[in-house]
């Protein structure tokens, strides 16, 4: 990564945030905030750049090279970020790309079982990007496809006691990060139009609220010692599900506060899931958050348009757009 100087940083925030400025002015925590004012210059060229990577480096098989690259769930990250800024799936600039990606998660799913991947953590992005994808791609095997990628997500929490998943379908305990993306996916499938049933949902929810510590943050396999990874997935999961005024979503959204934009660790896994917590609970502070995270990842981004990191690169700069693509309010589970 690129590094800048303070004054240099500094300069840089306050070209973006008078770019943002229309969209900074609605401040109410639970208004609609951005109303459909053009998306500013400087947003969308830092996204274009990230799109333009990700497009020229995918493989013909639909996966990339790198660490990671290869994993459904990964490619599964990299759809949404193409979907995410609006682009006409089927006839726009990047439709090869996302159907080759599409391609490849399908190629990567059990015909008998629906599982995709070889665990949990492939198979929950990979049916998040599913259910993002259908309806808006013209693709008749993604209904029955993620019917099934749901159906395994609901048979591995029904045979796991702890209400929440793990590692594979056959885990009796769970964590955090795992649970978290196969709940999104379960809530992206219901947007879409899948039967998920409320209990599902329920004991998802009450699995990773166990995990919340006396300080707001929620830790990874117990309430003891959170981590800021899975404090921003507790307090998005918190805000998606209606619990976004509640005393435990407060508390949330103020670890996420005291962190900001400094995580502990996998900083864009981070990103991806603090700008919608922070987007589906409180839009001043989101307005807040955006210019800020516009300003960090357009400093930080790399002359070919890539964001590099322990993750891999396609994985971080798949994140770092999504954590950027609520401006374009496209996916379904970005709408407010």
């Amino acid at each position: 990564m690129k590094s800048l100087t303070v004054k240099a940083c500094l300069a840089l925030l306050a070209l973006i945030s008078s770019a943002l400025c229309p969209m900074a002015s609605f401040g109410a925590p639970d208004s609609a905030g951005y109303h459909g004012e053009p998306i500013p210059p400087a947003l969308d060229a830092v996204y274009s750049r990230g799109l333009a990577w990700l497009a020229a480096s995918q493989k013909q098989d639909g996966c990339w090279d790198g660490q990671y690259g290869d994993n459904p769930g990964v490619v599964g990250v990299a759809v949404m970020a193409m979907l995410a800024r609006g682009d006409d799936p089927n006839h726009g600039a990047y439709r090869t790309h996302i159907r080759k990606g599409l391609d490849f998660i399908l190629s990567r799913m059990a015909p008998q079982t629906g599982y995709i991947g070889d665990s949990m953590y492939n198979h929950g992005f990979s049916t998040l990007a599913l259910a993002e994808a259908y309806g808006t791609v013209n693709d008749p095997r993604l209904g029955p496809a993620l019917q099934k990628a749901v159906a395994l997500i609901l048979s591995a929490q029904a045979v796991n006691p702890t209400g929440g998943w793990r590692y594979s379908p056959s885990s009796t305990d769970a964590d955090t990060t795992v649970s978290g993306a196969q709940l999104m996916a379960l809530l992206a499938a219901r947007n879409a139009g899948m039967a998920v049933p409320d209990r599902a949902i329920d004991l998802a929810v009450q699995l990773i609220s166990r995990h919340q510590s006396g300080n707001g943050g929620f830790g990874y396999a117990s309430a003891s010692g959170p981590t800021t990874a899975s404090s921003a997935i507790g307090a998005l999961i918190l805000a998606l599900t209606d619990h976004n005024r509640n005393a435990a979503y407060a508390s949330a959204l103020r670890y996420v506060e005291q962190v900001w934009l400094v995580p502990d660790q996998h900083p864009y896994y981070y990103l991806y899931y603090a700008s919608q917590a922070l987007f589906h609970g409180n839009m001043q502070l989101w307005n807040k958050w955006n210019v800020e995270n516009l300003a960090r990842l357009a400093a930080s981004q790399g002359p070919d348009g890539r964001w590099t990191g322990s993750e891999g690169d396609v994985f971080c700069t798949s994140a770092a757009l999504l954590s950027l693509a609520l401006n374009y309010r496209y996916l379904p589970i970005y709408e407010r």
